[in-house]
């Protein structure tokens, strides 16, 4: 399944029956981290949960339901700018809805490409492949 580059939010969601319509909730958590504005329209895309490789299924079990699935993959290859040093020297690099890569050997405002060789929940850790 090809996932268009303007994704700004993926989460799990039921739909409701609300008589003449039909009502799917945004969790707040999106709205607050500025992925989405209230008041916005938004395109939306369902996919169901009976249908998907062993992959997705892993990916969503991996991440309880109510929190936002990591926007990187391991072994992904991205361009990022460094924004800022952590407390241990590496460079912290931000990408959708403010997600955090780490990337070791970067200095504040170096654009580098990097491949993605690490991902958790809140964050993921990246190898510098090229200075851009």
């Amino acid at each position: 399944m090809e996932i268009s580059d303007q994704l700004l939010c993926l989460f799990s969601a039921d739909i409701r029956d609300e008589g003449d319509r039909y009502v799917v909730e945004v969790p707040r958590r999106e709205v607050e981290t500025g992925a989405v504005d209230s008041g916005s329209t938004y395109r939306v895309a369902l996919i169901s949960a009976d249908e998907g490789t062993e992959a997705d299924e892993e990916t969503v079990s991996d991440t309880p339901p109510d929190q936002p699935q990591p926007p990187v993959e391991p072994g992904e290859t991205r361009y990022v700018e460094i924004e800022d040093i952590g407390k241990q020297g590496d460079g912290i690099a931000r990408v959708e809805r403010g997600y955090v890569i780490i990337v070791p050997g970067a200095e504040i405002d170096e654009r580098v490409k990097i491949e993605i060789t690490e991902v958790k929940s809140n964050f993921a850790v990246g190898e510098i492949i090229d200075d851009v």
